[in-house]
């Protein structure tokens, strides 16, 4: 039997267990007993009901706010981390009204920019000025603050994660004080506030080192997994970018590099991914009762499926459209820990957990020295674990962290994880060190709702 007439045997049988598994999760109302309207972030895993919302012009605004909010004060971008940064009953703060590139070196290839600014309009707004950012994140919907607070990266050796090329930048303490930070002035804010997860502040702008503008050619192919796993040393070193999608129960792996090139423009074409991940899903529906005859249908229907192939400017192909939410754990580890553990994720995923669907992304990112950074004097390799938001994602926290946890992880600051206070203090040599300058900066804890009380016990 072919893996086309498979589908459509086993397609009527799976018609009711589809519907049961794509109920809508229940929402929050949209307002609460005191007429609060909800806030809630973009997996609807985080929701709160603030008391007060506001959208500061100008330092100025945003000082007096911090002064005067009502606690606990929270700054919010695109509402795309999974922990809980941003709930709070008291006052949310949005820089969507201070956005834009304030000044610019062309010489020095170095661009000062508002940190309410989204990443996805900064890429056109650095090409045309002959610049782009070093690397990019898979999604680049968050604005510039909220990436460099919560560590987010891209991938590539020798790249850094964002606030790893952030020469300095401008806090709003809650006492109203207006730093500027950088490895000289103030320098102990630099390194505990770059990653700050809106714990000491707001950061108003932010000057970073750029690159001339270049084309890449990005290919996307699948390839055998264990073949990948074996090649991840030597594929590091052969193309700009790099990274791979273990798909489970399929025995593939997608592996995506950049490279830069001079050939022609080859615009990306139409999203093929969200209609291949919706894929993965009716395969699991249909057979996920089944893993062997799971593999063997996704094994013939991959079989022909031939690279992808685009080039333009990196701004334009190295992140990416994601419109099928999801909840995601993601650990950075040692780097000769990264195959081990994913190997291990993949077998616990496989045995365990039937219902996964989501490819696992593995990625690299350079060592740093921002205090609170994942990647803080260590070169890391990414794994990065997701669920269907329409799924129970518990598993994250029962399967996948422990085995993380054992090979030396460190959890991106936005993403899933059950980490307290002594777990960072035994994983960060300078967290006690970061602490202190946030109590310096925030000695009321005006910045803290309750998950970052949990951690900095201000």
């Amino acid at each position: 039997m072919t893996g086309a007439a498979a589908v459509g045997v086993a397609g009527a049988g799976a018609v009711g267990y589809r519907v049961w598994r794509d109920r809508e999760p229940a929402s929050p109302p949209a307002e609460d007993a005191k007429g609060r309207l909800l806030w809630r972030n973009w997996s609807g895993v985080q929701s709160s009901y603030p008391a007060a919302r506001a959208a500061p012009a100008s330092e100025a605004e945003l000082a007096e706010l911090l002064k005067t909010g009502l606690a606990p004060i929270r700054p919010v971008g695109a509402g795309h981390s999974f922990t809980a940064l941003v709930p709070t009953d008291g006052t949310l703060v949005s820089l969507d009204a201070m956005s834009g590139v304030l000044a610019y070196d062309p010489a020095l290839m170095q661009a000062t920019v508002r940190a309410g600014t989204r990443l996805g309009d900064l890429g056109p707004a650095l090409a045309a000025i002959g610049q782009e950012m070093p690397n990019l994140p898979d999604i680049n919907k968050q604005s510039l603050a909220g990436a460099i607070g919560t560590g987010t990266h891209g991938t590539g050796l020798g790249f850094k994660a964002i606030h790893g090329e952030v020469l300095g930048f401008r806090l709003v303490t809650p006492a109203g004080e207006v730093i500027d930070c950088d490895a000289n002035n103030r320098p102990e804010v630099y390194d505990a506030a770059r990653v700050g997860l809106g714990a000491f502040g707001v950061i108003t702008q932010a000057t970073l080192q750029n690159r001339p503008l270049k084309r890449i050619l990005k290919r996307v192919e699948l390839r055998d997994a264990e073949a990948v796993y074996a090649d991840w040393p030597s594929l590091q070193r052969q193309h700009r970018n790099v990274e791979f999608y273990v798909i489970p129960f399929t025995g593939k792996a997608a592996l995506i590099t950049a490279d830069e090139t001079s050939e022609p423009v080859r615009p990306r074409g139409p999203d093929v991914e969200t209609k291949t991940l919706m894929d993965l899903k009716t395969l699991r529906d249909l057979f996920g009762f089944a893993p062997p005859i799971r593999r063997a249908v996704a094994q013939a229907l991959m079989g022909h499926i031939p690279p992808e192939v685009m080039v333009d400017e990196g701004w334009k192909l190295l992140s990416n459209e994601r419109p099928v939410r999801f909840n995601e754990m993601e650990f950075h580890l040692p780097r000769e820990e990264q195959i081990p553990a994913l190997k291990a994720v993949v077998a616990a995923v496989e045995t365990h957990r039937n219902d996964v669907f989501f490819p696992i992304e593995a990625r690299i990112i350079e060592a740093d020295d921002a205090w609170l950074s994942p990647f803080y004097d260590r070169p890391s390799g990414s794994i990065a674990v997701h669920a269907y938001y329409k799924d129970d994602h518990q598993f994250l926290f029962d399967l996948i962290e422990p085995i993380l946890r054992r090979h030396g992880g460190r959890p991106h600051w936005g993403k899933l994880n059950s980490l307290k206070a002594a777990d960072f203090a035994a994983l960060y040599p300078r967290w006690k060190d970061a602490a202190e300058v946030r109590r310096s900066l925030d000695p009321g804890g005006r910045m803290l709702n309750p998950y970052l009380r949990g951690l900095f016990a201000a």
